[in-house]
């Protein structure tokens, strides 16, 4: 268990976080330490209820955050061939970390995921009508998602957890290969179909901020608005690689070389706004925090 403070007067609060080698887990750490907040690294493993009795008991944490589970390698693809695995981390690891969390009166901020909806005849591309908390999951094409649908609808028994469904996760360092634009800028083809996505830089902050306020419930923990894969490379040829080019395809053909299907929609974040006027749309949220500070691309005259 490592135990992280940088020396300056701590706040009232004690984060227990899960996952530290994640990479939402790792940014979480050096939020904390920006905000003087103690934390520590959970070293549990979260299937195993005595470890993590173990971890409560030694930090006892005022909040826990999960940021641990099973994304697959290198994509989701990979948990339909890992099925038991996949539910052994993300169905009963999360689980039964909720279950200890509440046993231990104890908030839980549960980063999950909104890639259990796809667009329908109530919410078409581009209708800018969005999946709201309260909708059923109706994406089931992968496995990984089937899961993910599963746990969230199980946990709204627990009055202790806070669900924030993240999506396409953006961060400003493009050098991460988790980072939905590097990812794409690295793909031969892509499709171009608008999605709400989610911009770590400005949403993490107030995750954090959600766990001071004692938030509970599901959140869609997306920046709002749509953005299309085609815009977001725009962007980037328009302020890093002036160069770039893309090629794309349509689902048809990219279903040939995947396994299984991706999930696109659009969130409804107006419950999220509600609690944090000044979160940003997706697109100013990507040139503030994304492509503005990593500019190379000259500002024309």
């Amino acid at each position: 268990m490592v135990s992280q403070s940088n020396g300056s007067p701590a706040t009232p609060f004690n984060f227990l976080i899960y996952g530290r080698t994640g990479w939402i887990g790792g940014l979480l750490g050096k939020i904390c330490e920006s905000q003087n907040i103690n934390y520590t690294y959970g070293t549990g493993r979260l299937e195993s209820r005595a470890t993590l009795i173990a971890d409560l008991e030694a930090v006892k944490p005022t909040h826990v955050f999960n940021a641990a589970g099973v994304t697959g390698r290198p994509n989701v693809d990979w948990c339909e061939s890992h099925k038991a695995e996949t539910i052994r981390t993300n169905v009963v690891g999360t689980l039964t970390l909720a279950d200890v969390c509440r046993e231990k009166g104890v908030i839980l901020i549960n980063y999950a995921t909104g890639c259990i909806f796809e667009y329908d005849s109530d919410h078409q591309i581009g209708s800018g009508v969005g999946f709201k908390e309260e909708d059923t999951p109706n994406f089931i094409g992968s496995f990984y998602s089937k899961t993910k649908a599963m746990v969230e609808e199980l946990l709204k028994n627990y009055d202790n957890v806070c669900t924030l469904r993240v999506r396409m996760p953006i961060s400003s360092d493009l050098t991460n290969p988790r980072n939905f634009i590097t990812k794409i800028s690295r793909y031969e083809k892509v499709v171009n179909i608008p999605n709400s996505m989610t911009i770590l830089d400005e949403l993490l902050p107030i995750s954090i901020e959600m766990a001071k306020r004692n938030l509970t419930g599901i959140y869609n923990f997306t920046n709002p608005g749509c953005v299309s894969h085609n815009e977001v490379l725009e962007l980037y040829r328009e302020y890093i690689d002036s160069s770039f080019t893309w090629k794309n395809f349509n689902l048809e053909e990219q279903a040939k070389v995947i396994i299984a299907p991706r999930s696109n929609n659009e969130l409804d974040t107006t419950k999220l706004k509600t609690e944090f006027p000044e979160l940003l749309s997706i697109k100013e949220s990507l040139v503030k925090y994304v492509f503005e500070p990593n500019r190379k691309t000259p500002v024309a005259a």
